[in-house]
């Protein structure tokens, strides 16, 4: 007897507890403004965790065509955001920012579950 493949789960933003991460509205305008130059236009944005750098883990962000059996969708207005599984585990609770200063622009990370983070800023433990 086959079984069915699982269905992707999908979370609505924006209440934190349930989903896994948390866009912010600058984030959000920024995601949109850039997926909006992708020809063809992606699916979504795809945030994860990957192993590397000087602490151990990194944060990784593109787009997708689409979403993968495992993920779980979270939906912030009409942009999606697929985060898979086991990334889930270490975006509990993050929120993601885009910020603007006269040094630099780019995205930031706020995890309360990071414990420590390299001096460069770009990799974290847990």
């Amino acid at each position: 007897m086959a079984t069915a493949a699982p269905t992707p789960e999908v979370v609505t933003g924006p209440a934190p507890t349930t989903q896994p991460v948390a866009l912010t509205p600058s984030a959000i305008a920024k995601v949109k403004e850039i997926m909006a130059t992708q020809d063809p236009l992606p699916a979504g944005l795809r945030i994860g965790v990957v192993g590397g750098g000087c602490s151990g883990f990194q944060y990784s962000m593109s787009f997708e065509n689409q979403q993968g059996m495992m993920d779980k969708v979270v939906r912030f207005d009409d942009l999606k955001v697929f985060v898979d599984a086991t990334s889930a585990m270490y975006l509990n609770g993050c929120t993601v920012d885009y910020v603007e200063t006269l040094e630099a622009a780019g995205f930031k990370f706020e995890n309360p579950q990071v414990k420590s983070t390299c001096g460069c800023g770009s990799s974290f433990s847990v």
